[in-house]
Parts: C-alpha cells; structure tokens; sequence
C-alpha cells in the first residue's frame, strides 16, 4: 500500500484517461445527464487508485473535495459544455481562487447502438493549481487597475461594475487586500449563483503553455 501523492494523482489520471477513453461502458448507454456520467467517472477514478494500491482520505460533502488530504477536487465535464458547479464559500474566491487545486477530466461520450455501449472518451485530464483557480476577468482587472496606479475607489468601481457579491464593508476590505496582496492571474471562468459556476474552455486551451495548468493528458483528435 501506497500513500496517494500529488504526483501519483497525476501520473495515474494520465494512465485512466487512456484506459477509459477505449472502454464500452453499458450503463452508460443513452444516458444524457451530465452529472450521471461524473458521478460514475469520479467513482471509477477513486477506485482505480484503490486498486493500484494507493491510499487516501476519501472526500464527503463536509469538505467538499474529493482528494481532502492533497487539498485537490475532482472535475468531470463534456468538452460540448465545459462546465461544472462548486461549493460557495466567498466572494474573495473570485479574486484569489477557489482555495484548492482542481483536477479536470473532459470527455466526449458516444453511443453504439450495435452493442448498446457507450465510451467516454477522455480528450483531456488537466491539473489546475490552487494559485491559478481564480476568475480570468476579475484578475486581469484587478491587475491591470493596478498597474496603471488605480486607487482604491478604482478598485471598488471595477469590483462592483463586476457585480462581485459582497456588501460595501467586505467591498473596501477586498480593495485594502487587493492593492497589499495583488492576486494571481486566474484561469478559470466563474458565474455568480448560489454555487460557483466554474467554466473551463480557457482552461482547456491553456493547459500545458501557462505556468499552474498542467496537461497530464491530450486524447487523439
């Protein structure tokens, strides 16, 4: 037994996504909900680690992560709509990242109605770091405001002009932070709702040419 790290993490969902990208699967067959075909990805990946021999801290809802110990959530997603929901914790998590590292697998799934199977083909598997998962937009202003000697009220304008959830107090907190405690560029596209709705196509494109974007795996095309 093996204790799970990082790097292992990210070894072996290169080794799944081949693995999974040729394997007919019949309970997927004809099935369209999204969050269906991610549940059975994310239970598979967690059990082929298990019967690799790693050991790891299962996730559960407390938490909200699915590899707790490494400080890393899993993502599943269809390369048609690259997108996912997360937990809402605070508005800052728009400015200086979600507070944890991501691990995306996106997928196109067919069916073959001959063998009534379907394939989820793995097109890629990328590993976000926790500094990168902040949203793209806000950080490029905030970072551009900054550059160009913006003030705070400036900060504040853009913030709010971004409709970035927060009330005037927390407001002229995150603009004190933000001019002692400049945030990272983030990669991530995240829309305002209950849940965090993360989107990934910048992610997608990026992977492997950003520092913080690791491609663990490319499928064929």
């Amino acid at each position: 037994m093996t204790q799970l790290t990082l790097q292992m993490l990210c070894r072996e969902a290169d080794q799944f996504s081949c693995e999974e990208s040729t394997h007919p699967e019949p309970s997927l067959f004809g099935v369209t909900d999204g969050k269906a075909v991610g549940t059975y990805l994310e239970h598979k990946f967690r059990n082929y680690l298990a019967s690799k021999g790693y050991i790891f801290q299962l996730g559960s809802s407390a938490n909200g992560m699915d590899f707790p110990s490494l400080n890393v959530d899993m993502k599943v997603t269809s390369i048609r709509q690259p997108q996912s929901s997360c937990p809402f914790k605070s508005a800052r998590q728009k400015i200086y990242g979600l507070g944890y590292s991501l691990i995306v697998f996106v997928y196109d799934k067919s069916d073959d109605p001959i063998t009534n199977t379907a394939t989820l083909r793995i097109t890629s598997a990328i590993f976000v770091e926790a500094r990168r998962s902040a949203d793209f937009q806000m950080t490029a202003g905030l970072r551009d405001i900054l550059s160009k000697n913006g003030n705070r009220d400036d900060l504040m304008a853009f913030m709010m002009d971004k409709c970035l959830p927060v009330d005037e107090i927390e407001l002229n907190n995150l603009a004190d932070e933000v001019i002692k405690n400049p945030p990272e560029q983030g990669y991530l596209t995240i829309s305002n709702a209950l849940q965090w709705r993360l989107q990934y196509s910048r992610v997608i494109t990026e992977a492997g040419n950003v520092d913080g974007l690791h491609l663990l795996y490319r499928g064929m095309i």
